[in-house]
């Protein structure tokens, strides 16, 4: 019996998939078993999903009420809410609404400003392409001095230094200390790119903080205008501003 099952093994062969055949290549990659397992197991998953959704909304009890039923209609198969709708507020509610919103964004703003501060601490207000943007205006008796004035002299520096803003160190110094930092080249540029990266960062919390003292000032004004005092408007909304309104003076009893 075991003779005959090995001479059985002997004779069968392994299976093969066959590849596409050379005049059916035009349209693409032959499907073999396991592409097909794939895309049946999805296929059935899908159904199951919607299978699953199905029942579940058929088991939804039909007596059970939103108020969406009766506050929106059907317009082109599109559910659209009806006009006049809209939830009552009364005026304390907006107020303090609008009080809270502007709180929050208050709040955001000041911890981005403190964010600012400390980031121009520490990068010192310095440019970073090492140019001076503000200008220092040296003051002498006479024009003969103009025209003979030495600025690396008058800062008493090497005259390489003069266009730096920071780290310019005196004549003496160079002769008595040693350079401490980074001196090789390498080491240069990455700083320098670092340094280019924190004034990027700088910049963008700057842009943020305006925006952000726009936004409050808008919902500052949206709740003035919630007052029943007449009122004119002088300049339209803007993207970089509020609106401004001239408002009655009213005595105060």
């Amino acid at each position: 019996m075991s003779s005959f099952r090995k001479a059985l093994k002997s004779r069968q062969k392994n299976h093969h998939e066959r590849s596409q055949p050379g005049f059916r290549k035009h349209l693409g990659l032959l499907e073999k078993k396991k592409d097909y397992k794939l895309r049946a197991e999805d296929y059935h998953k899908k159904q199951n999903t919607i299978s699953a959704l199905r029942k579940k909304a058929l088991d939804k009890n039909p007596d059970e009420f939103y108020f969406k039923m009766i506050n929106t209609q059907l317009q082109d198969g599109v559910h659209v809410a009806k006009k006049g709708t809209e939830e009552v507020m009364t005026e304390e509610q907006k107020k303090m609404m609008r009080t809270q919103d502007i709180k929050y964004v208050e709040m955001k703003r000041v911890a981005e400003a403190k964010k600012i501060e400390r980031l121009k601490g520490e990068l010192h207000l310095l440019d970073a392409d090492s140019k001076q943007k503000n200008k220092h205006t040296f003051f002498v008796d006479s024009k003969k001095e103009v025209h003979s004035f030495d600025l690396a002299e008058h800062l008493n520096t090497a005259p390489e230094l003069v266009n730096r803003v920071y780290n310019r160190p005196t004549l003496h110094t160079l002769e008595t200390k040693t350079i401490q930092g980074a001196s090789d080249p390498r080491s240069i540029i990455k700083l320098s790119k670092q340094r280019k990266h924190q004034y990027k960062i700088l910049s963008q919390r700057i842009d943020r903080e305006k925006k952000m003292f726009v936004i409050s000032q808008k919902i500052q004004t949206r709740k003035d205008l919630q007052d029943k005092t007449k009122k004119v408007k002088v300049k339209n909304e803007t993207t970089s501003s509020a609106a401004v309104y001239k408002f009655e003076a009213k005595r105060k009893r």
